[in-house]
């Protein structure tokens, strides 16, 4: 049986989809219990609503093999598996604002809040385009790319910032380095996570440009038709990412300090109000 077959419907093969189904919904588990230990309630909840939309989608994928003509199936199949990875990507977008923190904010070219708010306000659109363009990509016909195509825009530019500040802090001096974070920058595991992070980031913008491919051909296409290769650059590279951004989950990576790191929300005008008011406005945002 082919992947997916007829017009307008997908009939997947699920033997691949089933071993799947199980180890994206036990995830949850651990990450549930990492954000209510450590706190890290922004970066759990991102994460958890990625990997329900991987639970929902294989699950969708799952019960196409019965009826492959069923509308709703194909929904719930195609809509979560195109915008689950917005949802780890707005985690890793949260973990790199902390990151300039630990490092120092004045050795970044931008604040820790632009990488956030900046990066996650990209997601949201990609999420509504995407779910629109998941939605009519239940067609068997060439669909349109424009979220998907965002998504990795959005990638690239984020990775090419991080890449620059990685740069900035290998040309400063350990002396000008935020020494309220020297004993964490100095653990071996805290290095590692920034290196899985980096990782997870890589392969989710692997599997967004199959995505795109996909998506350009239509599901009458090659890339479509060949479930080796779906599992492979859909499944495995989301798969790899969740493995990363689990074991090295940033409560435990950075040992209790991930609250430490905040960073502030306010304007320049607000922060003048603030030195008269200095209860009228928050100074920092722990997410």
């Amino acid at each position: 049986m082919p992947a997916r077959a007829g017009p307008g419907a997908i009939s997947p093969q699920t033997k691949g989809a089933n071993p799947l189904h199980g180890p994206f919904g036990a995830a949850i588990t651990p990450q549930l219990a990492f954000g209510i230990r450590y706190k890290t309630w922004m970066f759990m909840v991102a994460m958890i609503l990625g990997l329900t939309g991987e639970v929902v989608g294989y699950g969708g994928r799952i019960m196409l093999n019965n009826n492959p003509f069923k509308l709703d199936r194909n929904l719930m199949y195609l809509v979560s598996l195109t915008i689950v990875p917005a949802f780890f990507t707005a985690a890793i977008y949260l973990t790199l604002s902390r990151v300039v923190v630990a490092y120092g904010e004045k050795i970044s070219y931008f604040k820790p809040r632009t990488y956030t708010i900046t990066f996650i306000k990209f997601d949201v659109i990609a999420l509504i385009l995407q779910a629109a363009g998941g939605a009519m990509a239940s067609s068997a016909e060439p669909g349109d790319t424009a979220a998907t195509d965002m998504g990795v825009a959005s990638l690239s530019i984020f990775s090419a910032m991080a890449a620059y500040f990685y740069l900035r802090v290998r040309k400063t001096a350990t002396t000008d380095l935020n020494p309220d974070f020297a004993g964490l920058r100095s653990l071996r595991y805290f290095q590692y996570s920034l290196w899985a992070f980096s990782f997870a980031t890589l392969i989710i913008m692997v599997r967004s440009i199959f995505r795109c491919a996909e998506l350009r051909e239509g599901f009458k296409g090659h890339l479509a038709n060949d479930e080796v290769v779906f599992m492979i650059l859909e499944a495995t590279m989301i798969g790899l990412a969740v493995i990363a951004l689990s074991v090295f989950h940033p409560g435990a990576a950075w040992k209790g300090q991930w609250n430490e790191a905040v960073w502030s929300t306010r304007g320049k005008d607000e922060q003048r109000i603030a030195i008269w008011w200095p209860n009228k406005f928050r100074t920092s945002v722990p997410v």
